[in-house]
């Protein structure tokens, strides 16, 4: 049974002779209905504030909840963008690797072409030192006929010792024209 503060101010007793004194159980009531004022005020002034609180806790939950699922989904993209960052870079060095493998055929092509453009070059310098010492020592021999003959004409001695010291040398005229 509820029993408001007004209920026990406005409360009668019958009355009776030897019975308690008027005056003390009305101030006891009316102390009585004071306290119970207090506490029926006090009861919805903590009802309010549980109210608040609930609120604002519920407020928190769904703050707490906003914020874990931004940490997930923050998590989330991070681990994507790592993956693709990871395989945008393998794809990266496999393309460099490929790159720096082809350069390096084509410098092993470019030293075989090099290797055999002198091998080539040599084997012309060789000929062609060939050829002039042909033509060198064919032009020796002539001179030395044509020497013979005109010493053959002029029986002088000193003309036939200048033909002896006629040697040529066939090197020596090559390492003059290279």
């Amino acid at each position: 049974m509820k029993i408001s503060p007004i209920e026990i101010r406005q409360q009668e007793f019958t009355k009776k002779m030897r019975g308690y004194d008027p005056d003390e159980v009305q101030n006891f009531l009316e102390s009585l209905a004071e306290e119970l004022d207090k506490l029926n005020t006090e009861n919805e002034s903590l009802k309010s504030e549980v109210e608040s609180l609930t609120d604002q806790v519920n407020e928190f939950k769904k703050i707490e909840k906003n914020l874990q699922d931004t940490l997930l989904s923050a998590q989330e993209s991070s681990a994507k963008s790592m993956e693709a960052t990871k395989k945008q870079t393998s794809l990266m060095i496999r393309e460099a690797e490929l790159k720096a493998s082809q350069i390096i055929e084509k410098a092993r092509e470019s030293t075989n072409d090099i290797r055999n453009a002198v091998v080539n070059l040599r084997e012309e310098k060789d000929l062609i030192l060939a050829k002039l010492k042909a033509i060198v020592s064919s032009q020796a021999n002539l001179l030395e006929l044509k020497v013979e003959r005109a010493g053959d004409e002029k029986t002088t001695g000193k003309k036939i010792e200048q033909s002896n010291k006629m040697d040529i040398d066939i090197n020596d005229i090559l390492n003059k024209i290279l």
